[in-house]
Order: C-alpha cells, then structure tokens, then sequence
C-alpha cells in the first residue's frame, strides 16, 4: 500500500471516529459499552460488504465478504443465515407514521395555518377541526386514537376548551424514547450518506453548514432563534411543495416508478470551546 492511500485511509477513519464521538456518549449513557458495539457492528460490517460487492457486480460469497471487511467467515456464515440482511437504506426509509403525517399536514396545509403562519390550534369537532384533519390523513384509524397517540409522544397538547394545538417543536416525540432513537438513526444516517456520497464523487448532495467560534452566550441565543426561523420559513416553502408532488406521483406514476425518496433537514449545536482560540475570522462556510 503506497504511502498516498495509508494518509487517505488515515484521514478517512478519524473522520468517521469523530462521527463516533457523540454516538460513544449515548451508548455509555445507556450502559452499553465496547463490546456491545463492537459485536454489533459485525453485522453493520457485513450489509456495507454485501452493498460493496453488489455495487463491483461481484458474487457476495462468505469468504469474498470476509475479505473485503475483515469479519471472520463464521460470523459472516451465522449472520447472514441467521438474520436476512437488511441494508441501513432499508432501515432509515421507514414509513412516516400516521402520528408523523398528521403533523406535517397541519404544518403545511394553508387550511390548518394560523393567519400570522405556523399551525393553528384546532377545535376537536367541525369541518376545520382536528377530527377533520385526521379523516383527511387516514379513514382507517380512529381521530380519538391517534390523538392520544399524538399526546403520549408529546406532540399536541389539549386545552381547556377542548381544542388542540400543535408543539412548536413539530414532529419532536420527546416523550418516547425508541421514536426519538429512531428519527436520530434516520436523520444521521441520511447526513452521513449523502457526505459519504460527496466524498466518494458519487453524487453532489446539498451538504453545507454555518460555522462560527469566539460567541458570549446572548450571540449564542440569538443565532439559535434565528436557526428556528430560518428553518420554518424553509419548511414553510419546502412541505407544501412535497406534499404536492406526493400526491401528484400518486396519481399519476405506477407504483414501480416510486421508488425514491428523500431528507432534507437542518440542525444547530453549540457548545463551549475546550480552551480559547487565537483570533480569527468570525465565520466561515464549510463544505464537502
């Protein structure tokens, strides 16, 4: 191996040990350690081969995955029989659930929007009520049942006159652990995929982002409400149009010729730098 592709391979695996930083932190939160990890990968290791393999048009034999990824052949034989591969694509393209587009139609739909913007609260009965929204979502699921649903993950809230409104945070299920562990897998998964697919000159992804450093906490504050409003505004704009161009495929396009989808999403963290920088330019924008 020459020492061009030890630097390239070098510089590959920090930035993915970086990605693992946070990811480290959740799991030792949750008690799980490195051998978890660890034995679970495998597994991770194995579908990335057998996408890799498919990719080159060559056979995915065990010992043709164990070569390109290092996991012994037993693993890869008990694995693979044991548990039908399922690719991370796979997993992260789950459906949205009812809850889900119950929520991104009151947020988008001019009829369910306050006059000032945003999603008004509705009444529970009547033809602009939340009964009505959820008929309008799905004829097979009860509004009772998937109010209750919306209120367990902590995403409306009834007043005392009956009605309900909507939690500024949108689809945000706070009050459930394995929702929220699923949107994170998906959300992450679909960043880390299209700036895995820049880098290896395979697509060119929308893939940018805001740096700035040296902040006192009210610059800090005022950039995170900025975020939120630019990001509704962005939704705002971006909704509506998909929902249209959902409903017009669905219409219009055999289902074999509905085989995409998307993300499109934003995301704002700060914290405290481990020790002052030198001075240096306020901001500057990243890209891939």
């Amino acid at each position: 191996m020459s020492s061009a592709m030890s630097n390239a391979n070098a510089t590959v695996l920090q930035s993915a040990l970086q990605v693992m930083r946070p990811l480290a932190r959740l799991l030792l939160r949750h008690g799980l350690g490195y051998p978890a990890l660890a034995a679970a990968l495998k597994k991770v290791f194995i579908d990335a081969a057998h996408a890799e393999l498919a990719q080159r048009g060559m056979p995915a034999t065990d010992s043709a995955i164990t070569l390109l990824c290092g996991v012994h052949r037993r693993d890869v034989r008990e694995l693979t029989r044991a548990n039908p591969r399922r690719s991370p694509q796979a997993a992260a393209a789950q459906p949205l659930g009812l809850a889900g587009q119950v929520v991104a139609r009151w947020l988008s739909e001019p009829r369910w929007q306050a006059p000032e913007g945003g999603a008004r609260p509705l009444p529970r009965s009547g033809a602009d009520g939340f009964d009505a929204l959820a008929a309008g979502t799905s004829q097979d699921v009860r509004a009772r049942a998937l109010l209750d649903e919306l209120l367990r993950l902590g995403l409306v809230q009834e007043h005392a006159d009956g009605s309900v409104a909507l939690h500024e945070a949108g689809f945000a299920p706070r009050h459930d652990l394995a929702a929220m562990a699923q949107q994170l897998g998906s959300n992450l998964h679909d960043h880390a995929a299209a700036a895995v697919a820049n880098l290896a000159g395979e697509a060119n992804h929308l893939e940018q982002a805001l740096f700035v450093d040296q902040l006192g906490p009210a610059s800090v504050a005022a950039l995170r409400e900025a975020a939120r409003s630019a990001w509704r505004q962005a939704f705002g704009r971006l909704m509506p149009l998909a929902q249209q161009r959902f409903d017009a495929d669905a219409r219009q396009l055999p289902t074999a010729q509905r085989r995409h989808r998307l993300r499109v999403g934003m995301y704002f963290y700060s914290e405290p730098d481990a020790a002052p920088a030198p001075r240096r330019r306020a901001a500057h924008k990243e890209a891939p």
